[in-house]
């Protein structure tokens, strides 16, 4: 599986307080929506659409907006 990189890092609140992350990476911004408790209509685009982001199938650019729409709707994105 290829590691597919996007620029710039959509910057996501973490269960830590105080600490944020940058996902630049379609594998870790998965591995982020899997954690998150909330999971509305557009984290369902987006964990739809890490398959075919991770396959190669969709450029990692187009998964980053929806990312960042699913982290916008879940109110878990951050200022970069």
């Amino acid at each position: 599986m290829p590691h597919s990189w996007f620029n710039p890092p959509v910057y996501v609140k973490t269960d830590r307080p105080g600490f944020r992350l940058g996902i630049s990476r379609v594998d870790t911004a998965v591995e982020e929506l899997l954690k998150w408790p909330s999971r509305g209509p557009r984290w369902r685009l987006a964990a739809e659409a890490c398959l075919s982001a991770l396959d190669g199938k969709m450029p990692s650019d187009e998964f980053r907006v929806l990312f960042e729409d699913a982290a916008k709707e879940e109110e878990m994105l951050l200022p970069g």
